[in-house]
């Protein structure tokens, strides 16, 4: 059986300041998506990129209510971040030719979750080989894209 090791994620999930503000109503507050990394909003829910993405293309689709739990959700919040996950796959595939998806949620504390107050649906292509070692000796992920080049392709490939 393989084992893979996320260590550097240790410090983030600990780091008690973290709650103090919830990035995602700042990033909405912020009104500016391009520094926000919003690639999409819909009626209910939005689409923005993940700041310390796991694999190229790492999104969130997020309610635009602050809500922590499934139950605080309307059915047309879950219905449209379904809708969101569909579009952004396909968008996704027509950028970046990945071989499959996760999609997930970390709900709580001792679930993982980075972000305890504001709910969020993780997506993220994948591609077979897509692991290395350098994460597990020396906390380091390599990406082959710069941020804003993975925002300005999803952007794009987003649009009607």
């Amino acid at each position: 059986m393989d084992y893979l090791w996320t260590p550097w994620r240790y410090r983030y999930i600990t780091d008690a300041t973290k709650d103090d503000r919830c990035i995602f109503c700042d990033a909405l507050a912020a009104a500016n998506d391009v520094a926000s990394l919003i690639v999409c909003r819909g009626t209910k829910n939005f689409v923005i990129l993940n700041r310390f993405p796991y694999t190229t293309g790492h999104v969130m689709i997020v309610p635009l209510a602050h809500v922590a739990e499934l139950a605080q959700c309307d059915a047309a919040t879950l219905s449209e971040m379904m809708q969101l996950a569909q579009r952004v796959t396909a968008a996704l595939t027509t950028a970046y030719h990945p071989e499959g998806f996760n999609l997930g949620m970390n709900l709580g504390r001792c679930a993982g979750a980075g972000v305890t107050g504001h709910l969020h649906l993780h997506l993220l292509p994948r591609w077979a080989g897509d692991t290395n070692f350098m994460t597990t000796v020396s906390e380091t992920r390599l990406h082959p894209e710069d941020l804003a080049i993975t925002y300005d392709k999803l952007r794009r490939a987003l649009q009607p």
